[in-house]
């Protein structure tokens, strides 16, 4: 995710970086995880310290006028936080496993979230090219 721009960022919606956000997570803790296994325990702090900064980063951004989901997301992500945090004590990859699948989870259904509305702008954007089609036709007669 090294190669991402201001640009790039500036361009992109809330929601579309919501899903890089999860994206890199899941790199970080896959790279901790590879670490562990590596004993290289500093480089697995380094990436489990940026994976925390992450979960962090979506906690803040975290819209509770949203209702009960918002409440929820907040939820997992204290408790993903603070396995990444008894990882890091414990060099223990099962609670990384854990993180990283309630994360792909999450990233999975957030996906196909974003998938859906763009199917239903698209949709929507139709029919409002249909409709002043037909008013257009309508006000040449």
């Amino acid at each position: 995710m090294e190669f991402l721009t201001k640009e790039f960022i500036y361009s992109k919606s809330s929601q579309e970086i919501t899903s890089l956000l999860y994206e890199a997570l899941m790199d970080r803790v896959r790279e901790a995880i590879d670490a562990i296994e590596k004993k290289d325990f500093i480089e697995a702090n380094t990436k489990l310290q940026k994976a925390n900064d992450i979960l962090q980063r979506l906690g803040v951004g975290l819209n509770y006028e949203a209702g009960i989901i918002a409440d929820q997301l907040d939820t997992l992500y204290n408790y993903m936080a603070n396995n990444l945090v008894e990882a890091n004590l414990k060099k223990d990859t099962t609670l990384l496993i854990e993180v990283l699948q309630i994360t792909e989870s999450i990233a999975n259904a957030w996906n196909e979230a974003l998938k859906n509305k763009e199917k239903q702008e698209t949709q929507l954007q139709r029919k409002a090219n249909a409709y002043e089609k037909h008013v257009a036709v309508a006000t040449q007669e």
